[in-house]
């Protein structure tokens, strides 16, 4: 069974940094895409950043040159490192895999970020 699971997140000031982790377990890997949302309240989901399965990055407009997106393939997990962190980051952010045209959630992540 796919699973992931999240850490990382909390509170921080503005401009500081945090780095959230996505462990991805019951599934090959290395060949699949990753991709992080986030949702902020009343907010629609949306697309923060993706690493692919040839590790070619994207990155939202709003969040490039601020967040790095990377996988580590020993540990099966996929990490968001975000720096130089705006209030406007505050969102709960979600991990996701697809695999078999499914879509395979993380539980959610939350991160504040305080002026």
């Amino acid at each position: 069974q796919v699973q992931l699971v999240q850490s990382g997140g909390g509170l921080v000031q503005a401009g500081g940094s945090l780095t959230l982790s996505c462990a991805v377990s019951g599934s090959v890997f290395s060949n699949k895409d990753i991709h992080w949302y986030r949702q902020a309240p009343g907010q629609q989901r949306e697309l923060v950043a993706v690493i692919f399965s040839g590790d070619d990055t994207y990155y939202a407009d709003s969040v490039k040159g601020r967040f790095t997106i990377s996988r580590d393939y020993f540990k099966n997990t996929v990490f968001l490192q975000m720096n130089s962190l705006k209030p406007e980051d505050t969102a709960v952010y979600y991990c996701k895999i697809d695999i078999n045209f499914r879509e395979y959630w993380g539980q959610g992540t939350q991160v504040t970020v305080f002026s």
